[in-house]
This record gives C-alpha cells, structure tokens and sequence, in this order.
C-alpha cells in the first residue's frame, strides 16, 4: 500500500515523536509499573489520539487506514502506549456512534485530547471467553441504573477515569440480548478496583473492578437498552484490525534491532549476518510481518468502504500477536546471552505482545468467528 502526500506527513510525525519521545523510555516505563499521562496529553495535543474522530470532538477525521499508519508508528516506541491509543479509538468511535451527544461530546473529546483514558468492562470471573455470560447486573431506580456486580481483566482497571461496563438488564437467559451497555464514572461511590502482577504491560495495569449499589444516570447508557452487546461490539472489528498493526510493530522494531546487531556482530571473522542460520529466520520474520500488516490494512480500507470485514479482522487479531511473539523471540535469540538480559527489550516486547494472544479475543475465538463468517452460525457448536 503506497501512502499518499497526506498520510506520509501524518506517519513521518508519528514516527519522530515515536523513535524520539517513546521508544528511549519504553522499559523505564515498565520499571516505573505506571504510564505519566502527561505523554497522553502531549500526543492529544499532536493529534496521535483516536485521529479518525470526527473534528466537532477535537479529532483530525482521518479514514481507518491513516489511523491505522499512526498506530502502527506509536506502537513501534512504546506497544503498551499503542494500547492506549487503540482503546481511545475504539472507545471514541463506539460513544461518538451510540452516546447520546452531550455524553459522547464530554468523553470523546477528552480521549482526543489524551485527558481520558477509558476502560473497557466487559469480562467476568466465570465469562472469559464467553463474553456474552454476563452476571454483573444494572437495575432501573428512577432516573439510574443501579449496578452491582464484578468485573475481572480489565486493562487500565485502577486508573481509568471511566468505564465501559457491559451490563445485564434482561434476564440470565437471554444470553447476549438482554445486554445493556453504560458509562461508568469511576470516581462515583461503590467502585473498587484492583491491580494484578502481571507478566506484561506492566505500565499499562490490568485487575478487577467491584460495583457495589452504584448509581449511575440513565442517559449514561450507550446504545439501545438490551442491545450493547451486538452493537457496540460490532466496533471489535476496528480494533481487531489496529491491534494487529500495534503487535507488528512492536516485532518490527526488534527486527530492525536485530539486523543492526547482525551486520555489527562478529563471530569467525566476518559478522553474523552472513551466516543463513542467523540471517533466514529474520528473512522469515520480515516475510511474515509484511504480509499480515497487508492484511490489516486491507481489513482497515474494507472498513473506510463500508464493507463487511469481521472475518478479515478476526484474522489481524489471531495471526497478528502470534506471529509477533515468534518473531520477538526469534530477535531475542539472534543477539545470543546479550538477549536474555532485561538490559534489551526483546523480553518485555514479547511479554507484552503475549497479552493479545489473550485479551480481546484468544486465537480459538477468532478462528470460530471466521468459520462463522464462511459457513455460517448454525455449523458451529459453541
């Protein structure tokens, strides 16, 4: 895909302040264990948050592709900020189509600006995988919701200045009808949340919120009463496609390290990079990030057409960190007893990029999802 003048001078930018301001810092950020969201701030104010939003919040108004070109750059400095910005475009694209305006005009113009981060709340303790078995519940009383219940691997979880919480407002067995979506203050009473030690995205965070008797108003609700979960879940497809890019980036990153080290290092007289066992499995990296990020971004221009694309995103979203993982690890053995130090980044790259092979869908729910998508609904057995 060849950028055009508009989207080069977008991507060069993103790629300056990626290489300059975020990649130097990526694993002190890690030590750190939190992210200085006055970087959030400073990238709101450079328009490398949700870009794609429309310029009445703040946004730029770019099509997918173009979004998807400046994640892919801020994702190559720091994944766990790429994270960041995936989620502020999924959450800003979901409120600015189904909030109601005043809601959607307080909230996605903070996530353009970087001052808001939003969780998404959708996982329970006995859910996983199936997100639709929701218990958390939210009751009428009044002009609230009522909501009470827990919510478990929530990324951003004790931080996050709000959520999204998917909520059961019909009955247990309606399955995902029944669903309701709402946006939850979390400075409102009631709401406690934890942290997890994770293995990665340590800056980022990731635990359970408690809701106990939480009120929250009515025209907090995103969508039509009882149909969260299909509509606002129709977004994943977005970001399904963005991820992908932010875990290919990452292993781009420590390709580019890797070759460097290759022409540098020396073993036998001549550097290492002449030897096909070290050169080959890099050629087959390059090979296997180039064409899933053509895949990505055919799924992100399927998306600027209007055209179905669930089946094309499910496959970003499997392939994506799993390749990436392998070629991360691949990089870290490249640079030998150098690579297992926590001085050099390949080891938070891949645990960091690991989480996806988890979080926001697992490889086998995706591969269900294409199957869906080709033989339909009935021919598979959930």
């Amino acid at each position: 895909m060849i950028p055009t003048p508009e989207q080069q001078a977008l991507r060069d930018a993103a790629r300056r302040y990626a290489r300059e301001q975020l990649l130097p810092h990526y694993q002190a950020r890690e030590r750190a264990g939190r992210l200085d969201r006055a970087i959030l701030v400073e990238m709101g104010a450079l328009g490398l948050m949700a870009p794609d939003l429309a310029a009445e919040f703040g946004g730029l108004g770019v099509d997918s592709v173009t979004a998807g070109m400046i994640i892919e750059e801020i994702s190559y400095g720091d994944y766990n900020i790429g994270s960041v910005a995936v989620v502020a475009a999924l959450i800003g694209a979901i409120l600015s189509r189904h909030a109601a305006p005043q809601l959607a005009g307080q909230w996605v113009s903070g996530l353009v600006k970087g001052e808001a981060v939003v969780a998404l709340a959708i996982t329970e303790p006995r859910g996983g995988s199936d997100a639709a078995n929701l218990q958390l519940r939210a009751r009428h009383d009044g002009d609230h919701f009522v909501i009470d219940g827990e919510k478990t691997s929530v990324t951003f979880a004790d931080w996050a200045d709000a959520y999204l919480v998917f909520a059961r407002t019909g009955r247990p067995q309606d399955g995902a009808k029944g669903i309701t979506a709402i946006l939850v203050p979390s400075n409102l009473p009631g709401i406690r949340a934890t942290r997890f030690d994770d293995l990665g995205s340590v800056a980022l965070g990731r635990g359970s919120v408690f809701f106990d008797e939480v009120r929250v108003p009515l025209d907090h609700q995103v969508g039509d009463l009882g149909r969260g979960f299909t509509q606002v879940m129709q977004g994943f497809d977005y970001s399904r496609a963005l991820i992908g890019l932010q875990c290919l980036s990452s292993a781009q990153a420590s390709l580019d390290e890797a070759w460097a080290y290759a022409r540098e290092r020396e073993a036998f007289g001549r550097p290492i990079g002449q030897f096909q066992g070290v050169s080959f499995p890099l050629a087959e990296g390059e090979s296997q990030i180039a064409a899933i990020r053509q895949l990505c971004y055919h799924t992100l221009a399927l998306r600027d057409a209007g055209l179905p694309h669930t089946a094309e995103a499910a496959m970003c979203k499997w392939m994506g960190p799993r390749t990436s993982v392998d070629v991360i690890h691949q990089c870290l053995l490249t640079f030998g007893h150098y690579g297992w130090s926590r001085d050099l980044p390949h080891q938070q790259r891949m645990r960091d990029v690991m989480g996806l092979q988890i979080g926001d869908g697992t490889a086998g729910i995706m591969k269900q999802v294409i199957a869906r998508e080709r033989i339909g609904r009935a021919a598979i057995q959930y």
